[in-house]
């Protein structure tokens, strides 16, 4: 889902934390080693984040967020900050070039830049996130 989140709405906060889970507390967070990417720059989108995109003549960045049950990918365009959520069961990551991530979830993607073995690192942990939420599958039984 794709939602405005410049202001401080409750309904929007929780139709976040009951679709990812609430943020991680600061001793899972230090245990972890960090929750969020560094600033990834954006090279493609589907057509409804393209639009919103298209409003500024700004570079176009995100970052991503990891939460218990998912990701928070933020962007922003013109004075407004937006949040594709994904939980993990939506959410499916390619790895195309080498130096380029896909984000999907269902018709929407966001393409970044990965220039930085930081940006790399953070991949694979959300990878790794993503299997360990990941329910059993059919032959796992």
């Amino acid at each position: 889902m794709l939602l405005n989140v410049s202001y401080n709405e409750p309904e929007v906060r929780e139709k976040i934390e009951t679709a990812v889970g609430k943020p991680f507390t600061l001793k899972e967070r230090w245990a972890m080693g960090g929750i969020g990417s560094s600033k990834l720059v954006i090279s493609s989108t589907s057509i409804d984040i393209h639009n919103l995109l298209i409003l500024d003549n700004n570079r176009n960045t995100c970052n991503v967020e990891l939460r218990p049950k998912g990701i928070i990918l933020r962007f922003r365009s013109l004075l407004e900050t937006y949040a594709l959520i994904i939980p993990y069961y939506k959410l499916t990551l390619y790895k195309g070039k080498a130096e380029e991530y896909s984000i999907y979830k269902d018709q929407q993607f966001i393409k970044v830049i990965a220039d930085t073995k930081a940006t790399h690192k953070f991949f694979s942990k959300l990878s790794a996130e993503k299997a360990k939420n990941q329910a059993p599958g059919i032959e796992d039984l």
